[in-house]
């Protein structure tokens, strides 16, 4: 792994032993259990590990404990950018035009022009890819 020197290192953040890791790399079988646990130790949304053996992307996230409490927050991309927003912003108001089709086009691009203020500020104070 990227995020890892070694196997060890990598199985360790996971919570797994490292010949676990090793059968997960190599596409072999293990309990979703330990999948969950390498998704949640690599930054992953739950099911990520498996939507990875089915062909898919894993799905970046964060997670905050407050005691015994664990939440899965999402996190904004690394590679923030004018092109990214551009296409957010877009798919937001083909979103609100199929989905609101009586909404005038000038209250679409308030609300779109609202959504990527909020998205910025969020991306300002965590940090890009951190969420």
């Amino acid at each position: 792994m990227e995020q890892y020197p070694s196997r060890r290192a990598a199985a360790e953040a996971a919570g797994v032993s490292k010949d676990t890791w090793q059968r997960i790399e190599e596409g072999r079988e293990v309990r979703e259990v330990t999948y969950a646990k390498v998704d949640r130790g690599l930054g992953w949304a739950a099911g990520s590990c498996l939507a990875i053996a089915e062909g898919g992307e894993p799905v970046e996230v964060g997670y905050i404990e407050t005691g015994p409490d664990v939440t899965m927050v999402s996190r904004l991309p690394a590679a923030w950018s004018d092109e990214f927003e551009d296409d957010v912003r877009q798919a937001l108001m083909d979103s609100a035009i199929a989905t609101t089709p009586d909404l005038p086009i000038g209250k679409i691009q308030e609300l779109a022009d609202q959504f990527m203020e909020a998205l910025r500020k969020r991306a300002a104070s965590s940090g890009p890819g951190q969420g």
